[in-house]
């Protein structure tokens, strides 16, 4: 029963993290429209485009990931003692989670 209350607290999670970045990457964007406009105008590449508009998002992406990993390695023996037979610091589930982040948030961006 625990195990399945996280698992549906770390979806609703997934969720809000996902419409945070999805929001924060549009405001940005939107915010630099002309910018962008006027960098495609003076004939930037697309790949240089898309590194002005989501360089930010990714970076925030990045620097999010790495905290959580260190905060996930902190709360850990907390989720041990609450799920039975999880084993407090467990390189696969970590490597998992934040990886699932990673691709939500690149999804998102």
């Amino acid at each position: 029963m625990a195990t399945m209350s996280l698992g549906v607290l770390g979806a609703m999670g997934a969720m809000l993290s996902v419409t945070g970045i999805l929001g924060m990457a549009a405001y940005s964007v939107s915010k630099r429209m002309r910018e962008l406009g006027l960098r495609m105008a003076l004939g930037a590449q697309h790949k240089e485009v898309l590194q002005a508009a989501l360089g930010r998002a990714l970076k925030l992406l990045a620097v999010g990931s790495a905290t959580g990993l260190v905060l996930g390695v902190l709360a850990s023996r907390v989720l041990a003692s609450i799920v039975y037979k999880a084993t407090p610091r467990d390189p696969l589930v970590l490597a998992g989670a934040v990886l699932a982040m990673l691709l939500l948030g690149l999804l998102a961006t």
